[in-house]
């Protein structure tokens, strides 16, 4: 494919189904019929050389070489939507303020790189970072109380465009000392018979683990639950407990006095995600924003 025989109409299909991961979906936002996308889908495979994307379990699985080209693709389409309303978004001109609502997770993981790219292309934005409870989602982005929503999201509001960002899965984080960890891994018996701290936002002392030891008939203790992850490493060098936490979160707070641990059990990976409004498609600034957020996710 060459810039000359470009098809846009290609790209904006491209769009959707990535940030819908569904061949159905991307038809019924784009108000196309299901075998007109999936026509175009194959002509972009053809035009690029790849599969770009694939049934998983989850939806439609972007390839590497579709990941790639997203942030790409979504930059041209905003600056052609863009030139089409005639409001240019200059970033290292631009005066304004994005609300994002996320997770301490999310926080932690993906705002440094967002804000040092905002800082970087765009100074003269500000950035407002806002908690929330996920029963309010769909309120705040129907009401653009928010801009965008980081986190995961099993049961997202109809009305939002549902992105998945990057993988994550759990590990596990004790004191480097730990009873459990003599032989340098711990296995499933030392795990059940350990007291555990659990973070939850529903405030209650199960999560995906308990569901997972459950299918095998075990239970763990959960002696300690926290609404988020700040006091976590500290609790844990101070005491025999253990904690389940994602990945990238684990490398970030491990220090000497701890150490972090494959789990005795599989338990399933998942998506961090953004969720944002249809209706601010037209809003370069906001794609901007979208393109960076994802931009920055892809690099983990």
């Amino acid at each position: 494919m060459t810039v000359s025989t470009i098809d846009l109409n290609l790209l904006v299909v491209f769009e959707a189904i990535f940030e819908t991961q569904s061949v159905t979906k991307a038809a019924e936002r784009l108000d196309m019929r299901q075998p007109a996308v999936s026509a175009a889908l194959s002509r972009l495979r053809n035009a690029f050389d790849d599969p770009l994307f694939v049934r998983a379990a989850g939806g439609m699985q972007a390839t590497p070489r579709a990941i790639r080209l997203a942030p790409r693709v979504t930059l041209a389409l905003t600056e052609l939507r863009g030139a089409m309303v005639d409001v240019p978004f200059t970033p290292s001109a631009a005066k304004r303020t994005f609300r994002i609502a996320s997770t301490d997770y999310t926080t932690l993981v993906l705002l440094p790189g967002v804000l040092e790219t905002v800082r970087s292309e765009a100074s003269g934005i500000d950035l407002r970072i806002i908690g929330y409870d996920k029963g309010d989602v769909p309120t705040l982005i129907d009401t653009g109380e928010v801009d965008v929503a980081l986190g995961t999201f099993p049961k997202p509001p109809l009305q939002a465009v549902l992105q998945n960002l990057s993988r994550e899965r759990f590990v596990g984080l004790a004191r480097h000392d730990h009873v459990g960890l003599q032989t340098g891994t711990m296995s499933l018996d030392s795990f059940v018979a350990a007291d555990h701290a659990l973070v939850s936002l529903r405030r209650d002392a199960t999560g995906e683990i308990d569901r997972i030891l459950a299918l095998r008939g075990l239970a763990r203790r959960v002696a300690l639950v926290l609404p988020h992850m700040l006091c976590l490493p500290d609790i844990l060098t101070r005491t025999d407990l253990i904690a389940a936490i994602p990945c990238r979160v684990a490398h970030r707070v491990v220090t000497a006095r701890l150490k972090v641990f494959e789990l005795p059990i599989e338990v399933p990976a998942w998506h961090v995600q953004m969720l944002w409004n249809p209706a601010t498609r037209g809003d370069t600034a906001l794609a901007w924003l979208r393109s960076r957020i994802t931009q920055v996710a892809r690099t983990f």
